[in-house]
């Protein structure tokens, strides 16, 4: 004869309870997505209305009539050639991405795997960098770049942003936490750390490199001080830059700097987008998993 064990029923207190604290979560997640979407709601609302619609008296929610035509005006505008400013800062976002995830890859992988007396040392004199502030590498830079000739010049712009130190530090403790038997299978194919880092390491690290190249391209799109030195001329201008040019001591132009705005974050937006479900494995990844 069997029996069975009665089974026992959970409180109905711990259920209310439950149902309440899914209730709070969704109201405090909606009331963060409002907080969060505002700006965005005030920047498309401002790009598309005119300056007196802007600064008036009466809010609307919405203008009457949707100014299309400010993206024409913004486009036509003959003292700040805005489509350049975008194409200049797509060539530095994009060159610096490419060439930190190369530079910063490589060293952070020969720092985490090759065997190596004074890799410590090196590593820590890496480190060194975080902690000297930008404004006292500044000026000596400049007059580096500037001796050299290129300012106002895309080598000017990218190159001296091609190295960091944080993303190098980043590299090296991912790498550190790669399994070992991966590239020790590399290397019975003959491989060596180079075919290893190229045909092995990268392949598998395309979600850390995703994370990286994500924040980089964000980063190199919104400089503005060293942009602002170096591309003295309007025709190097980057597009942060041109934006502060919009207004002035004696003008501000609100629909255009609401435009440009606008159109400036768009490249951003598509990035994020497109590389998003890799920026969110990738920042929580610290290895491969199996």
């Amino acid at each position: 004869m069997t029996t069975t064990a009665p089974q026992l029923r959970k409180p109905r207190g711990k259920k209310r309870g439950g149902v309440l604290g899914n209730t709070g979560l969704y109201l405090a997640t909606g009331v963060a997505a409002f907080l969060f979407l505002v700006p965005f709601y005030l920047l498309v609302r401002n790009a598309l209305s005119t300056d007196a619609e802007i600064t008036g008296e009466h809010w609307k929610f919405f203008p009457t009539h949707l100014q299309w035509g400010n993206v024409g005006d913004l486009f036509d505008d003959t003292s700040v050639d805005f489509a350049r400013s975008m194409w200049n800062s797509l060539v530095v976002a994009v060159s610096m991405t490419a060439g930190i995830l190369l530079i910063c890859s490589l060293a952070g992988y020969a720092l985490a795997r090759i065997p190596y007396k004074h890799s410590n040392k090196i590593f820590y004199v890496v480190l060194g960098t975080l902690m000297v502030p930008t404004a006292v590498t500044f000026v000596p830079s400049f007059v580096l770049v500037s001796s050299l000739g290129w300012v106002d010049t895309y080598r000017g712009l990218i190159i001296p942003g091609l190295f960091s130190g944080f993303t190098c530090f980043l590299f090296r403790q991912y790498f550190l936490g790669f399994p070992k038997e991966l590239e020790e299978a590399a290397r019975v194919d003959g491989l060596g750390y180079w075919g290893a880092y190229w045909k092995v390491v990268v392949p598998n690290s395309l979600n850390f490199f995703a994370a990286i190249a994500t924040i980089t391209f964000i980063s190199g799109w919104n400089a503005f001080l060293w942009p602002l030195v170096i591309g003295q001329d309007p025709g190097a201008w980057t597009v942060q830059v041109a934006l502060s040019s919009y207004m002035t001591n004696q003008t501000v132009v609100f629909h255009q700097i609401f435009m440009a705005t606008a159109i400036s974050i768009l490249p951003l937006v598509f990035v994020f987008l497109f590389l998003q479900r890799w920026l969110v494995q990738g920042i929580a990844q610290t290895g491969i998993k199996g």
